[in-house]
């Protein structure tokens, strides 16, 4: 919008100036034609008058001599015996000078050179006086003037140009502070408000983008109470449902409705949690996933070492930084390790692996805003029985866990697969771009 306004001013005042030096310029020339002509007229009157009062054409001659110093105009006179006094081209045969014989006074401009010719009646019949102004003497000072009025010209662009700037900057700033704001917005710090300032239209802008972070905080606000009642809602059947299971003669039958209940219980907590997660201001957050992930396999190898099993860690020296923050990181990992405990028997071992590899669209990862183009890549892979074809969930279990991985690494532009490991056993694999120190 600056430049815009910029060029819409420049061309504006362009156009005036050069309206207005143009003609200004032609005038001056015009003016500086007029004056030498008028000189020039004015010394062929001073010699006609001369010429009607002398008798002498020796005193002519001495008077056309002192004249002619060189300076212009120059004077020369056609007597009316024929003779000619004074420099310049020959007066016999000119065709302006028999006009000027038969009676006719004028002057004129033509070939870079202005004339001026007077016919003055003597006794001897019509003698002609000739005033010549060369072409220095017509442009005389014109091109200091040109210089003064282009300049002039010049400095007046300069000055609009930095006004424009100026208005531009006026109306810009306040613009890119709302859009700045509103980008804030997006990322998810509702907190952030516009400075009502600018123009009228700016500050109605501002107004109303804030009058909507308003709105947004509120009915957020009021969505997460209202999921918050959720948890008490849903518990009290729920725990109705695992008396009752408790109830149930048949232990095969108990066990399995035990093994639902408590599916739904999980199943119930990880909604609610998730609903009811803050409004956040880490959308855009960072993290080390090297520290995150070294964190969460030292809370998981305590319960590993104690079901036997055989766990394999290979990470990666840090700083690993990823666009997710590192609660949500903390959830997808536990996620993903806790599926290892949850869907293999005791001693079944498992291996955890992080590391920098290239991206590569092999149809599992989404297009990311990544300058180097790479990834980081967290693996877990069991010797369990596998996902069996790699279904989206096993009996008993409703998958919920690694869906929501998969939005929270979906939610960067990363991506979550899963997939069958060496020992033949599930392969998970958390993709995430990988983001400049």
């Amino acid at each position: 919008m600056r430049s815009r306004i910029n060029r819409l001013v420049l061309a504006a005042t362009s156009t005036i100036v050069v309206s207005f030096v143009v003609p200004l310029c032609l005038l001056v020339r015009t003016l500086a034609e007029d004056r030498a002509m008028a000189a020039a007229d004015q010394e062929a009157r001073n010699v006609a008058i001369i010429v009607a009062g002398l008798d002498s054409p020796r005193q002519l001659t001495d008077i056309i001599g002192v004249l002619d110093d060189g300076v212009s105009p120059s004077t020369s006179v056609l007597t009316a015996d024929g003779r000619q006094i004074g420099p310049g081209p020959a007066m016999s045969g000119d065709p302006d000078v028999a006009r000027a014989l038969r009676g006719e006074a004028f002057r004129e401009i033509s070939g870079g050179r202005g004339r001026v010719l007077l016919p003055v009646v003597v006794d001897g019949g019509t003698a002609v006086v000739r005033a010549t102004v060369d072409h220095d003497a017509l442009q005389e000072g014109v091109r200091r003037a040109w210089a003064g009025i282009i300049g002039l010209g010049l400095v007046l662009l300069l000055a609009a140009a930095l006004a424009a700037r100026g208005l531009g900057r006026r109306i810009s700033e306040p613009l890119r502070d709302v859009a700045t704001t509103a980008h804030q917005l997006r990322e998810g710090d509702l907190a952030a408000r516009a400075e009502v300032r600018g123009t009228e239209e700016t500050r109605e802008l501002a107004r109303a983008l804030n009058g909507l972070a308003e709105r947004t905080t509120e009915l957020l606000a009021t969505e997460r109470a209202a999921v918050g009642d959720l948890s008490h809602r849903l518990r009290t059947p729920v725990t109705a449902l695992r008396l009752d299971a408790e109830a149930v003669s048949d232990p095969a039958l108990a066990g399995r409705l035990q093994e639902h209940i408590g599916v739904l219980q999980r199943t119930v907590d990880s909604i609610v949690a998730e609903a009811r997660r803050p409004v956040r201001r880490d959308l855009s957050a960072r993290c080390d996933a090297a520290e995150v992930v070294a964190e969460r396999v030292n809370f998981w190898s305590v319960l590993a070492e104690d079901q036997g099993r055989a766990l394999r860690v290979v990470l990666a020296e840090g700083p690993l930084t990823v666009g997710v923050s590192a609660e949500d990181l903390r959830d997808v990992v536990d996620v993903i390790v806790d599926n290892v405990f949850a869907h293999t028997e005791q001693g079944v071992g498992f291996e955890v692996s992080l590391g920098l590899e290239a991206a590569q669209p092999d149809g599992h990862d989404h297009p990311t805003p990544v300058d180097d183009g790479e990834l980081v890549v967290l693996r877990v892979a069991d010797a369990g029985p596998g996902f069996a074809g790699a279904p989206a969930r096993r009996p008993g279990t409703s998958g919920l866990g690694l869906d929501l991985a998969a939005r929270v690494a979906g939610g960067v532009g990363g991506s979550l697969v899963r997939g069958r490991s060496q020992a033949g056993g599930a392969l998970v694999e958390l993709r995430l771009p990988h983001l400049p120190d």
